[in-house]
C-alpha cells in the first residue's frame, strides 16, 4: 500500500443518512484504496485536512479518471451526518491491516507512544490504535468524552527492540552476548484494573470485550514482553580455555490507558393524550443522545442538537522506526477514522418535516460552545453560543406506536432499553377556555380583562403558581398568555387585566406549561378583541376636536387666499366689459 495521510475536507453540508497530520499529505485517490467502502463512502470520512478544491475538469486531466458526485463534492467541503455513520469502523478494521511492527532489533511506534526501556528491553510500548464503535462528543470548551460502547473492539500496537550487549575481550577473558528468544507473552485489557479481554502475543492484538461497567472507566491495554539472552564467557589460563555461560532474562510490562465514558442508554419515556386524539410523548435521558423513531416503519422520528462527521486520528499520521543507532519518522501506512458528535446550529428537528411531529419542548442544563474543540481545519455548523443539550425532548404526533418505539445513541449501534414507568398509561390532557374582554377604554388607551378556565370543570386555572419540575430536575414555567408583546400570568381567579396603549385588533394566546410536570394539564387557546378610539362617544368627540385643529392652517390660508384676491385681482366691471 502507497504511504499517505488524508485530505481534510472543510465547510458544512448535512448529509441526512448514515452512508456514507500532515499539512501537505492528500487522501487515497478515488478508486485506489477505500478499505472496504465504496469510492463515495471513503470520501466522506477526512474532516480535518485542509482543502484544495481541485474541478472535474482538471483531476481528469490529472489522473485520466472521474470522481463521483460526492467525492467531488468532499473535495471541496465536509460531510457531515445525521446519525453516527459505520464508515468509520469499516476503514479503521481494514487499514488496521496495513500495521507493521519491526523485528527484534527495530521497534516502531507513533511518537504520542509512552516508551519503556530497561536492561535489554528498549522503546517498548502498547499503544491503543482504535476504539470501535466509539463516538468523540465535543459537549463544551472543557468537556469532550471519547464515549464507547459496552461491547467493541479494541485493536493496538506492541513493539520493542532488544538491546544485546557488545561483547568485548579483556586480557585472557572474552565475553560474548547473543540473543536467544523475544516475544510477547500475553496482551490484556483492563476496564478499570479489571480484565475484560485477553490475547495471545501478537504485534497487532485485537481484542473483543463485554463490559457491564458504566460511566467514566479507565481503558488500559497491557502487555508483558520478555527476552532471554545467553552470556558467554572464555578465559584461558596456562593454554587452558574455559567456558561459562549465563542465561540472562528480562520483562517488561507496557500498557495505554485511554479516559472513556462507557455509553449505555437507558430511556424514560413518558405520554399524555390531547383532547383530539394526538400522543404526546416526551423521552429523557442523562446523556447525549441522537432522537427516536415513533412508528415501526421509523418515517415518523424526531432527533436532537447533536450531528456527526469523521476524521482521522491525527497521532498515527507518523510512525517512527528506532534502531540501535538511528531514529527516523514517516508517513503512516494505517490511519484509524474516529466519529465525533458536536452540537449543531441546526437544532433538533422532527421528521416529516411538514406533517410530521411538532416539538414541543425540549431541556437540558445549558452549556457553552465547544467550537474550539472541534479541531484545526474542520468547518462544522457547530453552535456559536451556549446550547440546549437536548437531554429530553418531548413532541405531539398523530401516530404513536410504543411498541416501536426506538431511542438511537450517539455511538453507532448502541439503542437505548425503553424503561416505560407508565405502562399501559397516558395523561389525559384538557382542554382550556381562554376570553378576553374590553372592560374600558379612552382615547388613549384600553383595558382587557383576560379569564382563563378549565373548559370541562369551569374550575380558574392560574399560570401564576409556583414554578413546578420535570421528572429529571430543571425548572418548568406553569404556563403564561401573550396578548400582543405582553406576557401576562392569571391569578387566582383565573383572571389577568391587560393595558392597552396602541388601537388594533388582539390576540389573547394561552402558552401552558408542559404536560410533564402539571396534573391537570392543559392544551393551549386563543381569544381575540379589537380596540379602537372610535369605539366611545368620548373618542368621536376627541376625533372631531383633533381634525377641527388639525384643520386651521387650512382654513386660514383659504380664507387669505379669498381676500387677497379681491384685493389683487381683476373685478366684476372688468369682466363686464369684456
Amino acid at each position: 500500500m502507497e504511504h499517505r495521510v488524508p485530505s481534510v475536507l472543510v465547510a458544512a453540508l448535512l448529509v441526512s443518512s448514515s452512508i456514507i497530520g500532515l499539512a501537505t499529505a492528500q487522501p487515497p485517490r478515488p478508486g485506489t484504496e477505500t478499505n472496504g467502502l465504496t469510492e463515495s463512502e471513503a470520501a466522506t470520512l477526512w474532516s480535518r485536512d485542509s482543502d484544495r478544491y481541485v474541478s472535474q475538469q482538471d483531476y481528469q486531466q490529472q489522473y485520466g479518471d472521474d470522481r463521483t458526485a460526492l467525492h467531488q463534492l468532499a473535495n471541496g467541503t465536509d460531510i457531515t451526518f445525521t446519525r453516527p455513520p459505520a464508515t468509520a469502523a469499516t476503514w479503521t478494521r481494514n487499514d488496521f491491516a496495513d500495521l507493521d511492527a519491526g523485528g527484534p532489533d527495530t521497534s516502531t511506534y507513533p511518537p504520542h507512544a509512552s516508551l519503556e526501556d530497561g536492561t535489554f528491553i528498549d522503546d517498548a510500548h502498547a499503544t491503543i490504535f482504535a476504539v470501535t464503535p466509539s463516538t468523540r462528543g465535543h459537549l463544551d470548551a472543557g468537556e469532550t468524552p471519547l464515549y464507547i460502547a459496552p461491547n467493541g473492539t479494541v485493536r493496538g500496537l506492541v513493539d520493542y527492540r532488544v538491546r544485546v550487549p557488545t561483547g568485548n575481550e579483556t586480557g585472557n577473558r572474552t565475553t560474548d552476548w547473543a540473543l536467544v528468544s523475544h516475544e510477547i507473552e500475553n496482551i490484556r485489557l483492563k476496564i478499570d484494573g479489571i480484565p475484560v479481554a485477553t490475547a495471545s502475543g501478537t504485534h497487532t492484538p485485537e481484542l473483543q470485550y463485554q463490559t457491564t461497567h458504566s460511566w467514566s472507566a479507565n481503558l488500559t491495554l497491557e502487555a508483558n514482553i520478555s527476552v532471554r539472552l545467553k552470556k558467554t564467557v572464555e578465559t584461558t589460563v596456562g593454554g587452558e580455555s574455559k567456558t561459562t555461560v549465563n542465561y540472562r532474562t528480562e520483562t517488561r510490562t507496557v500498557s495505554d490507558t485511554l479516559d472513556t465514558e462507557i455509553y449505555d442508554l437507558a430511556a424514560y419515556p413518558y405520554y399524555a393524550q390531547y383532547p383530539n386524539g394526538d400522543t404526546g410523548v416526551a423521552i429523557f435521558q442523562s446523556r447525549p443522545w441522537q432522537g427516536y423513531t415513533l412508528t415501526d416503519e421509523g418515517t415518523s422520528r424526531v432527533r436532537g442538537v447533536w450531528r456527526f462527521y469523521t476524521a482521522r486520528n491525527t497521532n498515527w499520521d507518523t510512525l517512527v522506526t528506532s534502531t540501535a543507532s538511528t531514529t527516523t519518522t514517516a508517513q503512516s501506512d494505517a490511519i484509524p477514522v474516529r466519529v465525533h458528535a458536536y452540537p449543531s446550529q441546526i437544532g433538533p428537528r422532527a421528521e416529516p418535516v411538514r406533517d410530521g411531529p411538532d416539538i414541543i419542548d425540549m431541556w437540558g442544563a445549558d452549556r457553552a460552545s465547544p467550537r474550539e474543540t472541534i479541531g484545526e481545519n474542520v468547518t462544522v455548523e457547530v453552535v456559536n453560543e451556549s446550547y440546549t443539550p437536548t437531554y429530553g425532548l418531548a413532541v405531539r404526533a398523530e401516530t404513536v406506536d410504543r411498541e416501536a418505539l426506538r431511542v438511537g445513541g450517539i455511538v453507532r449501534g448502541v439503542n437505548a432499553t425503553v424503561v416505560d414507568p407508565q405502562v399501559g398509561s397516558a395523561r389525559q390532557l384538557r382542554e382550556s377556555n381562554l376570553s378576553v374582554e374590553l372592560v374600558s377604554q379612552t382615547t388613549s388607551n384600553a383595558t382587557l380583562r383576560v379569564e382563563l378556565r378549565d373548559n370541562q370543570t369551569g374550575a380558574p386555572i392560574a399560570s401564576n403558581g409556583s414554578d413546578r419540575q420535570y421528572p429529571i430536575g430543571g425548572s418548568s414555567h406553569s404556563g403564561y398568555i401573550t396578548v400582543g408583546d405582553q406576557r401576562v400570568e392569571t391569578n387566582g381567579s383565573g383572571v389577568a387585566i391587560v393595558t392597552l396603549d396602541e388601537p388594533g385588533i388582539y390576540t389573547a394566546r394561552y402558552h401552558p406549561g408542559t404536560w410533564l410536570g402539571h396534573d391537570p394539564a392543559y392544551v393551549g387557546d386563543t381569544a381575540s378583541v379589537r380596540w379602537h378610539p372610535l369605539g366611545t362617544l368620548e373618542g368621536w368627540v376627541a376625533f372631531v376636536v383633533e381634525v377641527g385643529w388639525q384643520a386651521i392652517p387650512f382654513v386660514v390660508t383659504f380664507y387669505a387666499g379669498r381676500r387677497l384676491l379681491r384685493m389683487f385681482g381683476p373685478t366684476d366691471s372688468y369682466y363686464r366689459n369684456q
